[in-house]
């Protein structure tokens, strides 16, 4: 059997008119089973009463939880594992979004299950993350960890980016495209998915590279070893700006000869499923296969 937890942390997105009445059974829930109950700024707004729990920052909740919830989509999901992988939080997610394929409790079932993961009943799933830099030089621009993917796309413009590739500090190719998707397994369904790249299986260590509506028919989806270093630079020649996103939500721009530089972030992330959990029956659910038109 596994170890219980005893101070939950509880992260809910910022938008979403729901979650009031989902966050008040959480937490109601959370009290009868006597744990410690920290709340992260995000959820506050959506409780009249907050003195069953501590109003923490994320700092607080990632030194002292022992479990972290996320209520929400795969959005506040991202953000919640980026702030949290360092200290080894395992996350839950409760799916007040849309698709969900991070968050897999649903708010119907969410008790029961809270009950069996409580006693000691679940499955812990640990997934790579990648960690980049934007270069300007020998200046670090940026530096993020990403739990999905790091893109490169164009700024503003509808004119594609001019830019050079390296794997391990071998030259792969030159292309013009909208961008270029590196995605880990977990965000080989997010928009490496919409560019045609294939669906990995969590459990490898592996990155999948997707350029963006390439110009060139022949460059297709790339799939390397995820302990390789992974180098994107815009062309000197290109004239289109670019920027670089850390899975959607952080944004950088880019100019002429700038290189993200991307490599596997040495710590996983630690996930918490329900006993059961079946992530081809999640692809099937959340994907459509086998629906009839």
């Amino acid at each position: 059997m596994n170890p219980s937890f005893h101070t939950i942390g509880i992260i809910a997105k910022t938008q979403e008119q729901r979650l009031g009445h989902i966050l008040e059974a959480l937490i109601g829930h959370l009290q009868h089973h006597q744990r410690r109950i920290l709340l992260d700024d995000s959820v506050l707004p959506w409780l009249d009463d907050t003195s069953a729990g501590e109003p923490v920052t994320r700092a607080h909740m990632a030194a002292e939880a022992d479990l972290a919830i996320v209520v929400g989509g795969d959005g506040t999901f991202l953000g919640a594992a980026r702030t949290l992988v360092d200290a080894e939080v395992p996350l839950l997610g409760v799916n007040a979004g849309r698709l969900g394929f991070l968050v897999d409790v649903s708010p119907h079932e969410m008790l029961g299950r809270l009950d069996e993961i409580l006693s000691g009943l679940y499955v812990e799933d640990r997934r790579s993350m990648l960690h980049a830099r934007l270069m300007r030089g020998d200046d670090v621009v940026a530096a993020q960890d990403a739990l999905n993917d790091v893109v490169m796309h164009i700024r503003d413009a509808v004119r594609m980016i001019e830019f050079d590739t390296w794997i391990n500090g071998r030259f792969v190719n030159t292309q013009r495209a909208d961008g270029m998707v590196v995605a880990t397994p977990t965000g080989s369904t997010a928009y490496a998915l919409s560019g045609g790249g294939p669906i990995l299986s969590p459990c490898l260590e592996a990155v999948v590279m997707v350029p963006i509506c390439p110009h060139g028919l022949s460059n297709r989806p790339l799939v390397v070893p995820a302990g390789n270093r992974i180098e994107i630079a815009v062309n000197e020649h290109s004239r289109t700006l670019a920027q670089v996103a850390f899975d959607g939500q952080d944004t950088f721009d880019m100019e002429p000869l700038d290189r993200i530089v991307i490599e596997p972030k040495p710590r996983k992330l630690r996930l918490i499923h329900p006993t059961g959990y079946d992530y081809l029956q999640i692809l099937r659910v959340k994907l459509g296969w086998g629906e009839q038109p």
